[in-house]
């Protein structure tokens, strides 16, 4: 007698969804508990949260999955609370307590040395990190106690303000706006040997990605308690993602052509990335940039060189037609 379980039938679909990841969950750990109860085909997230951290984890679904690119290059918004007085083992609350020191700082000291980050930082990558060495991710060499050499990678911190200081407690907590690629771990261990006590990551939420920010995330519990439409009603369209590029739409034989991958002639400057839309809601015979709010069809992405269209990452004629329906 077969008692092997019935397989759950996979559905495709396409669009994105921002979820606020609960701690102890890994972002793939994650990801699986979503596809899972959307019962998608295919799904991906943008961008790793350690288990420690919470906050935006956008999750892409279908052709959505071709843009999260955009997102992983994005610059990212933080809530970094850090412990002063103590440095551990990884740089953050889950390590092992390697050094105590008193914290003497004055409100002036915070300020002088938060303001000290600003701008353009040389970062060494923590072990604790994915990157690899030689095939192999840093962290993997930090399990098993060894140190590697690491080059120092060039960041932007953008913004960062003191949001609340706890003397009481030694915590002190930040708001972060970074480019890409950012450790906020190893800030707060720098910003701790700036104001020479010392310190380690106590707790990380993250806030924003690009354009899209933590206000409209839902929580697994959340999702877990709704039934289907409730969650389908939450995906919001692939181009989201690219929500802050300028958008252009074309008519319907322009469109049809793009969407073969062949180039387009435009009137219009050179722009290094650009969302395409078909003609739903379009005007007129020719190329034009639409306004911020668009309702048209939307077909992928390109640039526009010497009066060119160049198409970089496009959907399919399903999935063009399966958002439209949606």
């Amino acid at each position: 007698m077969n008692s092997a379980k019935p397989r759950i039938p996979r559905r495709a679909l396409h669009g994105v969804l921002l979820l606020d990841k609960p701690i102890g969950l890994s972002s793939n750990d994650a990801l699986q508990k979503v596809k899972w109860l959307y019962r998608a085909e295919k799904a991906g997230h943008t961008g790793t949260l350690d288990p420690l951290a919470t906050g935006l984890l956008p999750i892409c679904f279908g052709a959505a999955t071709k843009f999260s690119q955009v997102s992983l290059d994005a610059d990212k918004g933080y809530l970094a609370t850090l412990r002063l007085g103590q440095t551990t083992v990884g740089g953050d609350r889950e390590g092992e307590i390697l050094a105590e020191r008193p914290v003497n700082v004055t409100g002036e000291q915070l300020l002088h040395a938060v303001a000290s980050f600003l701008g353009s930082i040389d970062q060494i990558p923590p072990m604790q990190s994915a990157l690899k060495k030689d095939g192999r991710a840093l962290y993997e060499y930090a399990r098993a106690g060894i140190e590697v050499e690491r080059a120092s990678r060039r960041v932007t911190i953008h913004r960062l303000d003191i949001v609340s200081w706890q003397p009481e407690d030694m915590l002190l907590t930040l708001d972060v706006r970074c480019s890409k690629g950012t450790y906020v771990r190893t800030l707060a261990q720098d910003l701790g040997e700036v104001l020479g006590c010392g310190a380690h990551l106590a707790g990380l939420r993250r806030t924003h990605s690009g354009g899209l920010d933590l206000s409209h995330a839902v929580t697994l519990t959340q999702l877990a308690e709704e039934d289907a439409d409730a969650r389908d009603a939450r995906l919001q369209r692939p181009d989201t993602l690219l929500a802050d590029w300028p958008a252009l739409s074309l008519p319907d034989t322009e469109a049809a052509r793009f969407l073969t991958g062949l180039r387009r002639r435009v009137a219009l400057p050179d722009t290094p990335a650009v969302r395409v839309y078909g003609p739903q809601g379009a005007e007129g015979p020719l190329p034009r940039f639409l306004g911020p709010d668009c309702s048209a069809a939307f077909l992928g992405s390109g640039h526009i060189l010497a009066g060119e269209l160049i198409a970089d990452r496009l959907l399919s004629p399903v999935e063009v037609q399966a958002l439209l329906v949606s």
